[in-house]
């Protein structure tokens, strides 16, 4: 059986201690809690490549829709020494505000959607992304059996311009094709 004997003064003591241990333990509880949602957040806003409808959505923010049932993935690996061509093609690359530099000598994974409305009857053209970790870290467009490789900037403004000019023939048409009647 245990004594304990309280003055004044030390249940003063001791009421202070419990105050700033539940005042401490409160703290610690509401700074795990709201730290573990900071990171769940930063996660959320920054999302990786992992499946194929998360790179049929990267492609459609520049414009062009994909077959999302032609995705083929491949291993690729990214010299360590770069030639001429190669350091063109990172060029074509970084038109997307991606680059191919930091990751010389690292096996990547591409992937390879058909984009229909820039395939024609002798040309198809496919939209490629390069993903390391999940992260994208290269695309372009590229034409077969051309081989031709095109920057995603350089093919949107394309793209646009060419729906322009469609837009203003059609209506070009339509002004010449309009009947006036005569009104009495």
């Amino acid at each position: 059986m245990f004594l304990f004997t309280v003055t004044k003064p030390g249940l003063r003591q001791a009421g202070a201690l419990a105050l700033c241990a539940v005042c401490l333990c409160g703290t610690v509880a509401a700074a795990v809690h709201f730290s573990g949602d900071a990171v769940t957040a930063a996660a959320d806003a920054a999302p990786g490549i992992e499946t194929t409808q998360d790179i049929g959505t990267y492609f459609t923010g520049y414009g062009f829709d994909t077959d999302l049932s032609t995705a083929a993935v491949d291993k690729v690996k990214i010299p360590k020494k770069w030639d001429d061509s190669f350091t063109a093609f990172n060029q074509v690359v970084q038109e997307s505000d991606l680059d191919l530099s930091d990751y010389k000598g690292k096996t990547v994974e591409k992937w390879t959607l058909l984009c229909p409305e820039l395939s024609t009857d002798d040309q198809d053209t496919y939209c490629v992304l390069l993903v390391y970790k999940a992260k994208a870290i290269g695309a372009y467009l590229l034409q077969k059996p051309s081989g031709e490789v095109t920057g995603l900037i350089t093919a949107a403004k394309a793209s646009a311009e060419t729906a322009a000019a469609q837009q203003e023939e059609t209506q070009a048409t339509a002004a010449e094709t309009e009947i006036e009647y005569p009104t009495e």
